[in-house]
């Protein structure tokens, strides 16, 4: 399910853009991506090129990833401090950044980075990647581990940015965020309107609707 997530949330990422991808589901692109147009992929500690997870045995303790996971450099990838990396992310020098989220709003607003109960870790770069990035696509789970829905008339946990995001996809189907309000793009093919409706107690409004 998550890779068919990610794999969905590919498909709004143009050739030639460079992306950030966050924490969870959006990790799965850096190795979705090799079979599809090329995309350049930055990270907040200092690369731009970074490349899918290397095999077992091939790790690079020194290339890892904002999250501190294993990564690999794709050829022609640059490296720099983590000052100069959050200038590109503040000067709107990200073309796209997928996020996961934990909650989103009836107007398209997050929450990622704080859960009741949870240690707190710190924001990340989830605040300056709302702020800075020119587009922001969110992939996640329709409904939580509880089962309860992640898509909400109203945040009850802490807002990462007063932004709205662009696109939500998840395993349900895509969402738009236009003019901020939610806008149903596309189901997917497992999942009916009225089961979609059940499960998306925010209000969202119908646009050309496909399945996939």
């Amino acid at each position: 399910m998550r890779e068919r997530i990610a794999r969905r949330a590919l498909e709004e990422l143009p050739a030639g853009s460079v992306v950030n991808l966050g924490v969870g589901i959006p990790t799965l692109i850096a190795t979705l991506a090799q079979a599809r147009g090329r995309i350049f992929i930055h990270s907040e500690n200092g690369i731009l090129g970074a490349g899918p997870r290397p095999p077992e045995g091939a790790i690079d303790p020194m290339l890892v990833d904002a999250g501190k996971r294993p990564i690999t450099a794709s050829p022609g990838a640059s490296y720099f401090d983590s000052a100069l990396s959050f200038a590109m992310i503040r000067g709107g020098h990200i073309d796209v950044a997928v996020l996961g989220a934990l909650q989103v709003d009836a107007r398209g607003r997050v929450a990622n980075w704080a859960m009741p109960g949870q240690p707190i870790l710190g924001v990340g770069g989830a605040m300056d990647l709302l702020g800075g990035a020119r587009r922001v696509v969110v992939t996640m789970t329709h409904l939580s581990n509880a089962g309860e829905p992640k898509i909400v008339p109203e945040l009850t946990l802490p807002i990462g940015s007063l932004r709205s995001v662009d696109v939500i996809v998840t395993d349900y189907g895509v969402l738009d965020v236009t003019d901020g309000a939610l806008v149903l793009r596309e189901l997917a093919t497992d999942v009916t309107l009225e089961h979609f409706t059940q499960a998306t107690p925010a209000p969202f409004s119908l646009g050309v609707q496909r399945t996939r």
